[in-house]
């Protein structure tokens, strides 16, 4: 208890000025890592980078609908060109216009090698300038779904970049160093105030904002102090001692008592995104395995029987206390092309995965290094996986690791198993792109953990990127889906459910994606703005 207090009076100084009733001091146990918008492509990032940085679209409070932002209206004037209208009178936080040139060069920026937004970007060749207010973006083919690709892709200042020398994205594996990574200058509802990595980072709303008094606005906070706290006891301390009104992350085993209590409330949505495990099928021989020349995780009955041998909807049960959902779909519900005839996995089966094994010619086991993000509950479900494999003689040495080393294995595929998770928007495209594509180094498969390669899988990608026909694309994703489902690229483990605590005078509006889009929070006592 010494250590909570100590880490809570240290908080009050931290969140000075918290008194004001429109400020929200927002907690979560993770760092947005840099603040460069093209840079990153993860869910800590996003949550705080979209709130000072917009796109051209964005979405709706319904999440499935994409809307105007920074362009008003777009259509496709001919079959590799999409022509989007910007909005007039947008400024930048330092005061500068928001114009065609910033938009051109933001989406050559965004297509660079350095930035983990190009991957969803594939197809996109580039954008050109019609007038003050009219952009062209290009692409090598028809592309029917182009406008979603550009959901969250940041528009930057020309000028800002060039000034800061950042006209490149950081290379965020390289952990390089620019000016972008701790400062910003965006066009969004907040402005960036300070950043103290891995402590806070206070944003203040911005009085020339295009959206007040809008649909796309309608919050009331003045300011919001996003604090990183990574014990979850010492999190939720500060929640119900009210040093902060809002925590993202409540861990699951509180959730009961959390929910219990008057002074708080708990807001719930079943998550957009899944849960995975990665397998390396690209080395040759498995590391650390004890199999020289040889890789088990090149063989489909060694994936299966990993299938077989977690029992996930003991995890949910138990680890997850119930707070998410067992799947075998690699796709959640909300995803366009879900198919509810992949949802239900087999039914956990140890004696099955060692027959598995045995006629993979691995009766005996083999040993593998498990990489896991350190969070609480992720590393528990790591801990939960490893001694179920035990069972089956796969002997897994489990490695936590902070999001700044574990992401960079993700990407660079230097991971032998790996457990993580992924959030999409509804079109289906971007996590087939993004997750299970051949890697080329470029932009397809930027974050293929396993390097997982199938020509046929990744004809049906891009015969879907580019299928006009609503009917014949979601056929299109059924065969890809149901070719995922049959070889396991990877393995679906569940669905979280978002569960977000907080004050009751605040009011948000939760998305599946678990972000909290702060232009619509309101705190009780204060008007809209």
């Amino acid at each position: 208890m010494r250590r909570i207090r100590t880490v809570l009076l240290g908080l009050l100084v931290l969140a000075g000025g918290a008194g004001h009733a429109a400020t929200l001091r927002y907690a979560s146990g993770f760092d947005p890592q840099t603040l460069d918008p093209h840079a990153l492509a993860l869910l800590y990032q996003t949550r705080v980078v979209t709130q000072v940085y917009e796109g051209l679209v964005n979405r709706a409070k319904d999440f499935k609908t994409l809307e105007p932002s920074l362009a008003t209206r777009w259509e496709m004037v001919n079959p590799t060109t999409w022509r989007f209208t910007l909005r007039p009178n947008v400024k930048f936080h330092d005061g500068t216009s928001f114009t065609a040139d910033d938009a051109v060069f933001s989406i050559e920026r965004a297509l660079q090698k350095t930035s983990q937004r190009a991957n969803q970007m594939r197809g996109i060749t580039g954008a050109r300038k019609v007038d003050a207010l009219t952009i062209e973006v290009l692409s090598a083919a028809p592309d029917a779904v182009l406008p979603e690709k550009l959901w969250p892709i940041a528009m930057m200042s020309k000028a800002w970049c060039e000034e800061h020398k950042v006209t490149l994205p950081q290379d965020y594996n390289a952990k390089q160093e620019t000016y972008a990574v701790r400062h910003a200058n965006g066009t969004g509802p907040f402005v960036l105030a300070s950043y103290e990595s891995d402590v806070r980072t206070v944003l203040k709303a911005n009085p020339q904002w295009w959206g007040k008094g809008t649909p796309a606005g309608g919050g009331n906070l003045d300011e919001v102090q996003y604090i990183v706290i990574q014990s979850d006891a010492t999190r939720l301390a500060a929640l119900q001692s009210n040093q902060v009104d809002f925590v993202i992350d409540p861990p699951f085993q509180d959730l009961p008592r959390l929910k219990a209590d008057p002074a708080l409330k708990v807001v719930e949505i079943e998550d957009i995104g899944t849960q995975y495990l990665a397998f390396d099928q690209r080395r040759a021989e498995l590391p650390g395995s004890g199999l020289p020349g040889q890789n088990p995780f090149k063989d489909l009955r060694v994936r299966k029987a990993i299938q077989l041998a977690v029992d996930t909807d003991l995890i949910v049960r138990q680890v997850l206390r119930g707070q998410g959902t067992a799947t075998g779909s690699h796709v959640a519900p909300l995803v366009d092309g879900y198919l509810p005839a992949f949802e239900k996995r087999p039914k956990a089966d140890p004696a099955a995965a060692r027959a598995l094994l045995k006629q993979a010619g691995y009766e005996r086991g083999f040993a593998v290094s498990l990489d896991c993000v350190n969070a609480s509950y992720r590393a528990a479900v790591c801990q939960a996986i490893a001694a179920m494999l035990e069972k089956v003689a796969i002997k897994v040495n489990f490695q936590p690791s902070p999001t700044s080393t574990f992401f960079p294995k993700l990407t660079q595929a230097t991971s032998s198993f790996l457990e993580f998770g992924w959030s999409p928007g509804v079109d289906p495209w971007n996590i087939l792109q993004s997750l299970v594509r051949t890697n080329d180094g470029l932009q397809a498969g930027a974050f293929n953990a396993g390097r997982y390669s199938n020509p046929k899988l990744d004809a049906l990608i891009d015969a879907i990127r580019v299928e006009p026909d609503i009917t014949r694309r979601r056929s299109l994703v059924a065969d890809a889906l149901k070719l995922m489902h049959e070889d396991l690229p990877l393995m679906p483990l569940y669905r979280r459910h978002h569960n977000w605590a907080m004050r009751p005078g605040v009011k948000v509006v939760q998305w599946p994606n678990d972000v909290l889009e702060l232009r619509w929070v309101t705190m009780a006592g204060t008007p809209a703005r």
